[in-house]
């Protein structure tokens, strides 16, 4: 039965600064675990974002900019010569599959341990992670990280500037700041994970201080309209609790509007609530808007597509989908033609390493 191609804005063409993209939906980073022991990506990461390459956007999973940011084990790096040319393949092969990629810096602060990256855990302050950690020695209690000097601030701005001049060098058309999801920006911005008293610390202008000054070293490393800055306003995931969320976004925003980025990306974006909006009205760039969908749980049999549709209506210039384009590598042509999607396959196989669950879901026939 032939299928009747769906009309959906989702499906238009889009810019992201200098780059011309076919469709407003971006691959959101998805942290997979099949990076090698040393950080560097192998042939299996290429296939695997090779074939998602239809994607307007691919933004590649939190990759560490530094030895001690590393979060859980097999996460890939861009810190070394080694790590430079294991994603140079990857990029080389969704190039050649006609994409474009951005590749995400994440350094994961507190979320992290001696058993995965060899090093204690950096940190805001002395606070530790409230729940267990994988290692490869299986799940570990957290440990209390260490409250970072202005020297080690300085030199973790340096370390993200250096990571993104890499991620040029490996073919990446930029990057994502990660300032989201409990990772170590966020600590910093969060009222329960720093409890600083000194310019880094106190007031929301203190708390966003060290991701504003990542994001400008950055952006004057490669250019800011190869920047992008990913947040979550109100996520509570890594023991996280901001605090302030509807001062301490807007603040951020206006903080960072003046930089000319490529982007801000929200992450569990909903347009039935009104920061969504004072976000929309405060960045004057292109608005990247991850749906709010429901998580634990089966993706919407429509992969987010309604949801994604409402944010562009709300303002949202692209919509970033997670689990649909992890199931389904041709989900552009999927949603153009309504054909039915793969559900994710939750058989333990997201985060243990290996082609199953990985690069053997299934494309449409011919």
């Amino acid at each position: 039965m032939t299928q009747t191609p769906a009309a959906s804005p989702l499906l238009e063409p889009a810019r992201l600064g200098p780059l011309h993209l076919p469709n407003r939906l971006v691959m959101a980073p998805l942290t997979r675990n099949r990076a090698g022991a040393d950080g560097v990506p192998g042939p299996m990461m290429a296939t695997y974002y090779a074939q998602r390459a239809s994607a307007g956007l691919i933004i590649a999973e939190g990759t560490t900019p530094n030895a001690v940011g590393q979060t859980y084990p097999d996460i890939p790096a861009i810190h070394n010569d080694a790590h430079v040319a294991g994603w140079r393949q990857v990029t080389d092969a969704v190039g050649a599959a006609g994409g474009r990629m951005f590749l995400q810096l994440q350094h994961g602060g507190r979320v992290g341990h001696p058993d995965n990256s060899g090093l204690l855990p950096l940190a805001p302050s002395p606070i530790p992670l409230p729940e267990t950690i994988h290692t490869p020695g299986g799940r570990k209690d957290a440990v209390v990280p260490r409250e970072m000097t202005l020297d080690d601030i300085r030199s973790t701005v340096a370390d993200f500037a250096t990571a993104a001049r890499n991620a040029l060098d490996a073919g990446f058309a930029g990057v994502e700041v990660h300032a989201a999801n409990g990772h170590l920006l966020h600590q910093f911005m969060a009222q329960n994970t720093n409890h600083r008293t000194d310019a880094y610390g106190g007031s929301v202008a203190g708390r966003i201080r060290f991701a504003v000054e990542v994001v400008q070293a950055v952006a004057a490393a490669i250019g800011p309209e190869r920047v992008g800055v990913r947040v979550s306003p109100g996520v509570t995931v890594n023991g996280i609790d901001e605090g302030d969320t509807e001062a301490l976004h807007p603040a951020l925003a206006a903080a960072l509007a003046p930089l000319d980025l490529a982007y801000l990306h929200v992450v569990f974006a909903d347009p039935d609530q009104p920061l969504f909006h004072t976000l929309r009205r405060a960045w004057p760039s292109t608005l990247i808007a991850n749906p709010a969908l429901p998580y634990p749980g089966p993706l919407p049999a429509d992969g987010g597509r309604r949801e994604g549709e409402r944010l562009l209506a709300a303002g949202a210039d692209l919509v970033s989908l997670g689990r649909a384009f992890l199931a389904n590598p041709d989900l552009v042509e999927r949603l153009r033609l309504s054909a039915p999607l793969n559900p994710v396959r939750d058989d333990g196989l997201m985060y243990v390493g290996g082609e199953a669950g990985y690069t053997d879901y299934p494309v449409l026939a011919a």
